[in-house]
């Protein structure tokens, strides 16, 4: 494979950081606070003024738009797998003042597997979250537990006939449970804009919960406490 042309020396892709005002330290720390803790884009422009950094809440919002899918698209590499027992079930959430259904899954170890907003309950929207998952981690699962919604059997069927699909009451507990996470995280923000940027924030937000579950080998060499700061730095260095 020729890696450079002729008489032209191979040099390594540009960071994505490149041409932004504020150093790098500073974006994956604002990205950081923001996804991590239950912090409003205000929040997070007065907590980095007190620190000497001087930028408008309009611009974290812009950071984490941008650098968020990049980041955790770079960890995908050092991501465990998945288990093979998945919770799928859906909630909801306003964006721009209407409701809109989140689709989200997570593992028997509590792994978020995947998410997808959508303005629609039925059999396409619960096709394109299944093929997504299935797409992005290359695995299987042997048991899908899910509610007793009537577009799963026929989804699962196509998709994944070789999984046991799992109604039962309390089943579903795990994923329903780990909701309440996100609705907490959700709770702060003065509101969800457009679907594309409710997207963006609902999977940091799983990101952001599997790094601090330990979920990447990510941060390994660091203080608990300082494990997902630490895994945003490392991922900063290669995007």
């Amino acid at each position: 494979m020729q890696l450079s042309s002729p008489g032209r020396p191979w040099s390594p892709p540009k960071s994505a950081f490149i041409g932004f005002r504020f150093p790098t330290e500073a974006i994956v720390v604002a990205v950081c606070w923001y996804l991590h803790y239950n912090l409003s884009y205000r929040d997070v422009e007065e907590l980095l003024a007190e620190r000497g950094v001087e930028v408008d809440h309009v611009t974290v919002f812009r950071w984490v738009q941008r650098f968020t899918p990049l980041l955790a698209d770079a960890a995908r590499f050092v991501r465990h797998s998945p288990g093979d027992r998945w919770f799928v079930d859906e909630t909801y959430v306003k964006v721009n003042g209407v409701w809109r259904y989140v689709y989200r899954a997570v593992d028997q170890h509590g792994q978020v597997i995947d998410v997808l907003v959508s303005a629609r309950r039925d059999a396409a929207a619960a096709r394109r979250f299944f093929q997504g998952a299935l797409r992005m981690l290359k695995v299987t699962p042997s048991e899908v537990v899910t509610d007793a919604a009537p577009v799963y059997p026929a989804v699962l069927d196509d998709l994944i006939p070789s999984a046991w699909h799992h109604v039962e009451r309390h089943a579903n507990n795990p994923i329903e449970a780990d909701h309440s996470q996100l609705k907490h995280r959700l709770r702060p923000m003065r509101g969800l804009r457009t679907d594309s940027s409710a997207q963006v924030i609902i999977a940091g937000h799983a990101f952001m919960q599997n790094l601090r579950r330990g979920h990447y080998e990510l941060g390994l060499d660091s203080q608990p406490k300082l494990r997902v700061v630490s895994a945003l730095s490392e991922l900063a260095r290669v995007i």
